[in-house]
């Protein structure tokens, strides 16, 4: 079994710092309106960065793998929530943005759905309680969408 650990440590008012077994720290607080300073990240707004860079990791290994040249990449994520507590994400939307010299439509896809159905972790959880909706874009054009639930 692998363990995961991080420390959280209480800053005051409604603020926590975060740190990683690597020493790298991220601030978390609320919003004014339930006493937070607006000093940090929403903890659900890290769950979204987290799927991003899981799997945005995931992709940019694979496309080395496959020698695919990237002059970018990016992702933009949009979670809906549950109207009630504990208003976990429903249906999160992905897209991924690639833009490439290469004619890569092939690898790009086949490194998205490895991600999104194989390697990347934070999926697999977030797909228990919500549908991912993931499109790829390759030089600002739309390939391809994919539902992973």
């Amino acid at each position: 079994m692998n363990v995961a650990h991080v420390d959280v440590k209480y800053t005051g008012d409604m603020q926590f710092v975060a740190t990683a077994p690597t020493g790298h720290s991220v601030v978390i607080d609320s919003s004014p309106e339930v006493g937070g300073k607006n000093s940090g990240v929403r903890p659900m707004d890290l769950t979204l960065m987290a799927l991003g860079g899981c799997t945005g990791i995931d992709v940019v290994s694979i496309l080395k793998k496959m020698r695919v040249n990237l002059d970018s990449f990016t992702m933009d994520i949009d979670g809906e929530r549950a109207s009630d507590h504990p208003k976990v994400y429903t249906k999160i939307f992905l897209n991924y943005r690639f833009s490439t010299p290469d004619d890569a439509q092939d690898k790009i896809s086949r490194a998205v759905h490895l991600s999104q159905e194989k390697y990347c972790s934070v999926s697999q959880m977030l797909v228990k309680s919500a549908v991912i909706e993931a499109r790829i874009f390759i030089n600002g054009e739309l390939v391809e969408t994919l539902s992973h639930s």
